[in-house]
């Protein structure tokens, strides 16, 4: 087993849970974290949630779900290199997309707009909401019940107005204070995931091609290197090599470039992690060539017209489901009319962000759609 860092987060100096609970028998407490959320509502219903493309257009499209996996890989990877937490990481990179609302981020602009008198909507906190109040599995609590570092993670990012009603978890974003070094990985794991696999799904869709991303520096020059080790390749496991060479190399800079930022830090322990700058980065050049992408995949992908199309049809299906809860209450699910007696509006947003895709559809056709009736 490897030696952690002395700055690592362990079960010694974690902050451990809210609502305390017997230690676990066989499993570290990071390791039930990661149990619980595998086990949650919320986290099978990310394989019914859209990534770029919505569910039903296509088997091999990324999901949430098999993006939150994807994450949690590259995480575990990177913590390990680093003899940080890695049950931590996998935890936090588990959770981390369990309050995205269907539809992606058309979606969650929509619920945003929508909630925009009531407080927004934000899906890093609707996450942490998640696990700490709307799952409902356990007799002793609401929500999972997680660590405070496994939570801390999952809030990537908060606005004031909302740290400030969140305590002790809230602080770092007032005091601008870090979160640990495994939240760290999770959050740049989760950029190097979205990225290549938005590449794999826009090259498999045919909305963007081999010849334009050829003017993308980071993923021209893997690509350069697999055609000419690899004459004659088929386009598809060309297009496999090259994003699995792009993810290598952006891992392998992120470990080096975190590494010599720790070693120059000289940081002995999670409390000086909390008060030190960002960590775990990658290098100047490498962050440059990252935006690049990122830049591409805005214009080329994200504002395809085929996108933008399926993006209009999700605006509208939850705008019109969040007017027509808002104005009924009595349309909504029972235990959503409960808690819509104390704050209808967050109640409609729940329930509208724990929809799937194909639920959102089907909801939005049982309210709206007038049945022919055959005479």
């Amino acid at each position: 087993m490897i030696e952690l860092a002395p700055y690592a987060v362990t079960e010694a100096n974690s902050r451990g849970r809210k609502i305390a609970e017997a230690a676990p028998n066989t499993r570290s407490e990071f390791q039930r974290d990661r149990d619980r959320i595998i086990h949650s509502n919320a986290f099978r219903r990310l394989e019914y949630k859209t990534q770029v493309f919505v569910n039903h257009e296509g088997d091999l499209f990324r999901t949430r779900l098999t993006h939150s996996i994807e994450v949690a890989q590259i995480a575990r990877s990177i913590a390990r290199c680093l003899r940080l937490n890695e049950d931590l990481a996998e935890a936090i990179s588990l959770a981390h997309d369990l309050g995205h609302t269907p539809f992606g981020h058309a979606g969650q602009e929509a619920l945003n707009a929508c909630m925009k008198e009531h407080g927004g909507f934000e899906h890093n906190l609707q996450s942490l909401r998640v696990v700490d109040l709307l799952e409902e599995r356990y007799a002793g609590f609401d929500g999972l019940n997680l660590c405070f570092e496994t939570r801390e993670g999952i809030l990537k990012h908060c606005s004031a107005a909302n740290a400030a009603q969140l305590g002790e978890l809230g602080e770092r974003f007032l005091k601008g204070r870090r979160p640990s070094l495994e939240a760290q990985i999770a959050n740049l794991a989760d950029e190097i995931a979205y990225n290549n696999h938005d590449v794999d799904d826009g090259l498999r869709s045919g909305l963007i091609t081999l010849e334009q991303l050829a003017t993308v520096p980071l993923v021209a020059e893997r690509l350069l290197e697999v055609r000419s080790a690899y004459p004659g390749l088929p386009e598809r496991r060309v297009v496999h090599e090259t994003i699995r060479r792009v993810i290598n190399v952006l891992a392998t800079d992120l470990i080096r470039q975190s590494e010599s930022n720790l070693a120059a830090q000289g940081l002995a322990t999670l409390d000086e992690v909390r008060s030190a700058p960002a960590m775990i980065a990658f290098s100047a050049g490498m962050e440059v060539q990252q935006r690049e992408l990122k830049s591409f995949l805005r214009h080329q992908l994200y504002r395809h017209y085929r996108v933008l199309r399926m993006s209009a049809k999700a605006q509208r299906i939850i705008s019109d489901l969040f007017g027509v809860f808002m104005a009924d209450s009595r349309l909504l699910p029972p235990q959503y009319q409960s808690l819509a007696e104390h704050d209808r509006p967050r109640a409609v947003a729940d329930y509208i962000a724990g929809m799937t895709d194909r639920y959102a559809v089907r909801e939005h056709r049982r309210i709206f759609a007038v049945e022919e009736v055959s005479s």
